[in-house]
C-alpha cells in the first residue's frame, strides 16, 4: 500500500527585534498513526505589543501539534483540530484576563497570537486559520493565497487584528480543504515575510534549492535584506507521494490470510472452539474459550465463505474490531484485547449470554411500555457513545442488540459503522446501503450519506415495533427509491384498539421515523425525553382514523358498507322492472 510521503523546510529569526515572538512546528508521526491522523503543520505569531506574545505562540502551536495527536481516532481531521484550537483558545484568554486584571493592562498585551495550521492526511490538506499569518498553495510559479487576513484597515498607518487567539472566550476558526496532487507544494508564512518577499521569488527559492530548510533560509534572508521589521517565519510543505486512503492498521489486518471453518473441539490461534452460534451470509460466529486465559468465553467471528472475494466488505469487517476497540460504554459490545499475534483474519469480542432483541420481542409480544422504554433508552446509550466519536451504526436492527439474562442491552455488530476519520480518508461504497432495508433510513435509499438522524429513525423503528409486533411502513418504505414516491408511504398508527398505547407516543414515534430527515429528532435525548413526557406539539386533536389505526379492519368494514350498497342497488334496480 502506498504511504503518504512529503517533505518539510521550516526556518525562523527575530529579525531586526529584540525578541522572535513567532513560533512554528510539525509533526511526521509515524504508522498507524500517520494513516490515521495524518501530518500536522503549525505556525503562530504573538502580537508585538505583548511581552508574553511568544508564550501564546509557542502554547498554540505546542499543544496543537501535541493535542490534535490525543483525539479519537475515529474524530475527522476538522473536528479534532477545531476542539484542539477552542480549547487553546480558552486557556490563552483566561490567561489574558487573569493578566489584564493583575497589571491593568489591555488585551493587546495578553496571551494573543495568530494560528495558522494545516494537516495533511491521506489526499487531502485540511487548513486551519486565525489571524493574519497565511497559507498558500504554488500554482505554476506564483503562490495562492487560501487563508483570508483577519486584520482590520482603520487607516494607512493604524490597523488591529480583528480575530486571534487569547482575544475573547471564543474563536472563529476559518477551515477549508484542499485536494492534493503528487508535487503540490504549500508555504506558511507570517506578515514579516510575506509583505516583503513577492510570490515568485518564493517559488523561485524552492526550486533552487532542493533541501527546503535552505529554501526556508533564503527566504527568510530576502525578507530581511528588503527591509523587514518584523520577525520572520516560513514552513514549506512538499507532497512527495499519497496514499491510496486506507488506514495502516486496518490494511495490515486486512491482509492476513483468510481462516477456514472450525470445527467444535478445535484449536484456532490458541482458542478451543466449543460451538457455532450463528451462521449467514454475512459472517460465521462462534463461541470459544482463550485457552491463555483461564479459559474464557469470547466469541470468534470469522468472515463469511461467500464474500471473501469482495474487498470492500473485508474492509468492513476489520472496521467492526477496530470500533469496538475505541469504544467503552457498558451497552456496546466489546472487543477483546490480541492475546497473541494473530494467523487469521478473524474479530474477538466479549460473550454476552443473552438472545437477540428479535427473540426477544418473539417472547415478549405484548411488553409493557416502561419495558419498552427501558430498552430503548439502553440502545439510544449505546448510540451516544457512538455519535460521540462521530460514528455512525448504520445498521441498527434486532437482530444487532443482545439483551443478556439481566436486562442489559447492548449494540452488536460494526461492520456497516461510519467512521468520520476513517470515511475521510477512504474510498467510500458508492451507493451501496449497508444497513437492513426494514430498518434503514429512508435518505439510504437516495444516495444521501447517513446521519446522526439516521440512526434515530432506525431505532424509532425499533421502538415502533416492540410495542406493535409490525413496522410503521411495512415494506413500502424500503421499496420507495425517489423523494416523492418516500412521500407517498403513510404512516400506520402504532395505536391499537386492544392496547392501551398513549396517543402521544404515536406522535413522538412518527416524528423519530419521518420520512425526512429534517423533520425527525435531531438528538437522541429529544426523542428519550419524548417517550416519557407528553410534548404538546406532537399530540393530534383528532384521534387517528381506522384506516392508521387497523388498516385490515378499515377495508373489511369498506367492503362491508360497498357490498351493502351493492345489494340495495341491485333491490331497486329489479323492484323497478317488477
Amino acid at each position: 500500500m502506498a504511504q503518504l510521503k512529503l517533505s518539510i523546510g521550516q526556518h525562523s529569526d527575530r529579525g531586526r527585534k529584540e525578541a522572535n515572538q513567532d513560533f512554528h512546528g510539525a509533526m511526521i508521526p509515524a504508522e498507524p498513526v500517520l494513516g490515521l491522523k495524518g501530518v500536522a503543520v503549525a505556525l503562530a505569531d504573538g502580537i508585538s505589543s505583548s511581552k508574553v506574545g511568544r508564550i501564546a505562540a509557542e502554547s498554540a502551536v505546542g499543544g496543537f501539534l501535541s493535542d490534535y495527536y490525543c483525539t479519537p481516532d475515529s474524530w475527522s481531521v476538522k473536528t479534532s483540530a477545531q476542539r484542539v484550537i477552542a480549547a487553546t483558545n480558552s486557556w490563552l484568554d483566561a490567561q489574558t484576563r487573569r493578566t489584564a486584571h493583575a497589571d491593568e493592562h489591555d488585551k493587546d498585551r495578553g496571551h494573543v497570537c495568530t494560528l495558522s495550521a494545516v494537516v495533511v492526511k491521506s489526499r487531502t490538506a485540511h487548513v486551519f486559520h486565525v489571524g493574519d499569518s497565511r497559507v498558500y498553495r504554488r500554482v505554476g510559479n506564483s503562490l495562492e493565497q487560501l487563508t483570508t487576513d483577519h486584520r482590520v484597515v482603520v487607516s494607512s498607518e493604524q490597523t488591529y487584528l480583528g480575530r486571534a487567539l487569547g482575544i475573547n472566550a471564543e474563536v472563529e476558526i476559518d477551515y477549508q480543504a484542499i485536494a492534493l496532487e503528487p508535487g503540490d507544494v504549500l508555504v506558511l508564512a507570517t506578515d514579516g515575510v510575506y509583505e516583503h518577499v513577492e510570490p515568485r521569488s518564493v517559488v523561485q527559492a524552492i526550486a533552487d534549492c532542493p533541501d527546503l530548510d535552505g529554501a526556508a533560509r533564503k527566504i527568510v534572508e530576502t525578507a530581511y535584506q528588503r527591509g523587514s521589521p518584523d520577525n520572520l517565519t516560513v514552513q514549506i510543505v512538499r507532497i512527495d507521494a499519497l496514499p491510496d486512503g486506507e488506514a495502516a492498521e486496518l490494511e495490515a489486518h486486512t491482509g492476513l490470510p483468510l481462516p477456514p471453518l472450525p470445527e467444535p473441539g478445535a484449536l484456532f490461534d490458541g482458542y478451543r472452539i466449543v460451538r457455532r452460534l450463528h451462521g449467514s451470509s454475512r459472517s460465521h460466529v462462534y463461541l470459544a474459550v482463550d485457552t491463555d486465559a483461564g479459559a474464557e468465553p469470547v466469541v470468534l467471528k470469522i468472515p463469511s465463505i461467500d464474500l471473501r472475494g469482495d474487498p470492500a466488505y473485508l474492509r468492513r469487517f476489520a472496521m467492526e474490531e477496530w470500533v469496538a476497540r475505541r469504544l467503552d460504554n457498558p451497552h456496546l459490545l466489546k472487543a477483546r484485547p490480541p492475546a497473541r499475534p494473530r494467523n487469521w483474519l478473524y474479530v474477538v469480542t466479549e460473550f454476552v449470554d443473552g438472545r437477540t432483541l428479535s427473540q426477544w420481542m418473539v417472547d415478549n409480544p405484548r411488553p409493557e411500555l416502561e419495558t419498552v422504554r427501558g430498552i430503548v433508552e439502553q440502545i439510544a446509550a449505546g448510540l451516544q457513545a457512538l455519535h460521540r466519536r462521530e460514528m455512525l451504526h448504520q445498521d441498527l436492527r434486532p437482530e444487532n442488540v443482545m439483551v443478556d439474562g439481566d436486562g442489559t442491552a447492548k449494540i452488536i455488530d460494526f461492520g456497516a459503522t461510519r467512521v468520520a476519520g476513517i470515511a475521510e480518508a477512504e474510498p467510500s461504497d458508492g451507493d451501496a446501503i449497508l444497513g437492513t432495508a426494514q430498518y434503514a433510513a429512508p435518505e439510504y435509499f437516495v444516495g444521501e450519506v447517513g446521519t446522526m438522524r439516521s440512526d434515530i429513525y432506525s431505532l424509532g423503528v425499533i421502538a415502533y415495533q416492540m410495542l406493535s409486533g409490525r413496522l410503521p411502513y411495512g415494506a413500502r418504505m424500503a421499496q420507495a427509491r425517489t423523494r416523492q414516491q418516500q412521500r407517498r408511504v403513510a404512516y400506520a398508527s402504532v395505536l391499537d384498539d386492544a392496547r392501551a398505547i398513549p396517543a402521544w407516543i404515536d406522535g413522538t414515534l412518527r416524528k423519530a421515523v419521518h420520512p425526512e430527515p429534517s423533520r425527525r429528532y435531531g438528538e437522541l435525548s429529544e426523542f428519550l425525553h419524548d417517550l416519557r413526557h407528553p410534548n404538546r406539539e406532537l399530540l393530534d386533536a383528532n384521534p387517528a382514523p381506522l384506516m392508521a389505526r387497523n388498516p385490515l379492519l378499515f377495508w373489511k368494514a369498506l367492503s362491508a358498507v360497498l357490498a351493502v350498497a351493492l345489494l340495495l342497488l341491485l333491490a331497486l334496480h329489479f323492484g323497478r322492472f317488477h
